[in-house]
């Protein structure tokens, strides 16, 4: 209470001029139409101001959730995808058939652990074995593919990244179907190399390099970057530096892709080796 006191005798100047201005302004808005049409326009623009401000910080806060719902509704559509694309030569299908001929299921993903600046560099992110995930299965991000799971717990899963020495993938241009192998060198984490390209096949700086899908674990055609240069080092082979699509700096959501089917092709070819 002596707070409030010594409060109001300290700012009383104050807080009476302020009250008088108030019924000042009420007397006037109240007895001229004029200036009450002209206040009232001026509380509305300053009302408008206040909730434009309002719904974008809003939004804003707002960003992440809604990346999340983006991500998770793009998954959807790939697996509906998948499943059209499996079945659009079927005429008829069993109702009992709960994966209608599809080879691949689509998980969405967060990061919440990455790094780009080491020899061999994995990231983890935010689903395990409870989310159907499991060891061998392919990570993808929106432009291309980003890696593959390594280990799995109840709610998070280990991935080695395209950036780690020891990564590998079957690897194509795409405009004549050639194909190699494709790895990171451990020096920029823009960059990988493809190798065992014969010299004799044409290929042009800006030419696509995606997935052959030769392996279990990358479906066929996923994006991973362009030719960015290319050179004849001596031999049979080209050295050809890809520019990669994926931006493992901004790496944030991701795709897990699932082979139903890896299984049954990995038994197959290990009877034959």
């Amino acid at each position: 209470m002596r707070n409030l006191l010594n409060f109001l005798a300290k700012y009383n100047n104050l807080i009476i001029f302020l009250i008088l201005e108030g019924i000042a302004l009420y007397l006037l808005s109240t007895g001229n139409n004029y200036h009450n049409t002209r206040i009232v326009k001026g509380i509305q623009g300053v009302t408008r101001v206040v909730e434009k401000r309002i719904s974008n910080t809003t939004s804003y806060f707002r960003l992440r959730e809604i990346n999340r719902e983006l991500a998770a509704e793009n998954t959807s559509l790939k697996s509906t995808l998948e499943r059209l694309k499996n079945k659009e030569d079927l005429l008829f299908f069993s109702v009992s058939d709960t994966i209608y001929h599809q080879q691949y299921t689509y998980t969405s993903a967060r990061i919440i652990d990455n790094s780009v600046n080491k020899q061999k560099n994995f990231f983890t992110i935010d689903k395990g074995r409870k989310h159907g995930l499991s060891v061998d299965m392919a990570v993808t991000s929106v432009e291309g593919i980003a890696g593959v799971i390594v280990g799995c717990s109840k709610n998070y899963s280990v991935a080695m990244s395209l950036l780690n020495l020891d990564f590998r993938v079957s690897a194509r241009i795409k405009s004549n179907g050639y194909f190699g192998s494709l790895n990171w060198d451990g020096r920029d984490y823009k960059y990988a190399m493809l190798s065992e390209i014969p010299q004799h096949v044409p290929v042009s700086v800006g030419d696509t390099i995606e997935t052959t899908g030769f392996s279990a674990i990358f479906p066929e055609g996923i994006m991973i970057g362009t030719v960015y240069n290319f050179e004849s080092p001596g031999g049979d082979f080209y050295k050809i530096e890809v520019l990669l699509k994926t931006d493992f700096k901004r790496l944030y959501f991701v795709n897990v892709l699932g082979n139903m089917q890896k299984e049954e092709q990995v038994e197959l070819e290990e009877s034959f080796q």
